[in-house]
């Protein structure tokens, strides 16, 4: 469903496989499990980037398992316990002790957006692939910490707008404009190339890790508090 990789000190996560990398339980106690590995065997001058094989990066939330609990109260607990267990995946990847970096090839829908937008940078194909929270045309609502996470990873309100309440599928080209990913870039090969430029480039600042993590919680307050993340303080000088 997912392996980790370690190039020197960098992290790459991969979904693989060629389906669209639905988040059910498994995958996404899978994700943890690798997620809380990196941030287990960090150093000073770590950077991760994650990425996805196939045509999708993810497609989100696995709707086929919630439907087939059977009933819609059923389907209702289901989609609850994803978004539950999805939680941890975000606040594991805020209080990452090092730059991250979402290598953007394919599809990234719903929850799979919302992976994505949780990493530092986020690097996407302008050939091929979307941005889009289509639940406002399922009739679904959002968890408090995915709003939160919109609402400060995204500063513009009218793009927030426009994803969130009309389902804009967004291309790689516009979303570079509107600044919601760093660069677009014409293929498959030129998405990758540049994800591991920025992260050695990243990495070569040698940032002490806890500290970038803590100026990161810092950044969005809102979300690490819905995350239940504390705040420290490090007095740490280098000269």
């Amino acid at each position: 469903m997912c392996t980790l990789e370690k190039r020197g000190n960098l992290f790459i996560l991969t979904l693989t496989g060629e389906d669209r990398h639905l988040f059910n339980p498994d995958l996404i106690s899978s994700l943890l499990k690798l997620l809380s590995q990196v941030k287990a065997q960090a150093t000073c001058g770590s950077a991760l980037i994650t990425q996805a094989q196939g045509k999708f990066f993810s497609y989100g939330f696995d709707l086929d398992w919630a439907q087939a609990a059977g009933s819609e109260q059923g389907a209702v607990k289901r989609l609850q316990q994803m978004a539950d267990l999805f939680k941890p995946v975000i606040a594991t990847l805020l209080s990452l002790p090092m730059p991250t970096i979402a290598a953007i090839t394919g599809h990234a829908v719903a929850a799979g957006f919302t992976l994505a937008l949780s990493h530092d940078y986020l690097i996407m194909r302008e050939d091929r692939g979307i941005l889009w929270m289509p639940e406002v045309d399922i009739a679904l609502t959002l968890p408090d910490y995915i709003n939160a996470l919109f609402k400060e990873m995204i500063g513009d309100a009218s793009v927030r707008r426009d994803l969130l309440l009309r389902g804009l599928k967004m291309k790689g080209d516009e979303a570079e404009k509107r600044g919601v990913v760093k660069a677009a870039y014409d293929g498959e090969a030129e998405v990758r190339e540049a994800s591991v430029c920025l992260a050695e480039n990243l990495g070569k600042r040698k940032w002490h890790g806890e500290v970038y993590a803590e100026i990161r919680k810092g950044l969005y307050p809102q979300l690490s508090a819905i995350l239940g993340l504390s705040h420290k303080v490090y007095a740490i000088a280098r000269l």
